[in-house]
């Protein structure tokens, strides 16, 4: 199994920065062959693609949201991914989900990921 867990949510004023942290573990994760992602939801949405690294640190981004403000990176060593943040909007506002997959291959689809955190909120007010 493979357990995942987000930290680095938060309320910050529009135009200001985060930085979410993922952290992986469990038997089956291995590093080296999974991609990793981050996703967000906002209420009443459905959650959507944000941004995805595979193991040799290849990236891809929703190019109409967040590209150019967001940066997502990933520390094998210490199997955690991160999701820089800067210029937040309001319209960022959502949870926001890390994802694995059993593929070295990122894909943008929820459903073609296996396992999931519970989540961080990012409030970005106004």
């Amino acid at each position: 199994q493979v357990q995942l867990v987000e930290s680095g949510g938060g309320l910050v004023q529009a135009g200001g920065s985060l930085r979410l942290s993922c952290a992986a573990s469990g038997r089956t994760f291995s590093s080296s062959t999974m991609a990793m992602g981050w996703f967000r939801q906002a209420p009443g949405k459905e959650r959507e693609f944000v941004a995805a690294i595979n193991p040799f640190g290849g990236t891809t981004y929703d190019t109409d949201s967040v590209k150019g403000r967001f940066t997502i990176s990933r520390d094998n060593t210490k199997n955690t991914i991160y999701l820089q943040m800067n210029s937040l909007k309001p319209e960022d506002t959502a949870v926001y989900y890390c994802a694995t997959r059993r593929q070295f291959i990122w894909s943008t689809s929820p459903t073609e990921y296996d396992y999931w955190g519970p989540g961080t909120q990012v409030t970005v007010s106004s």
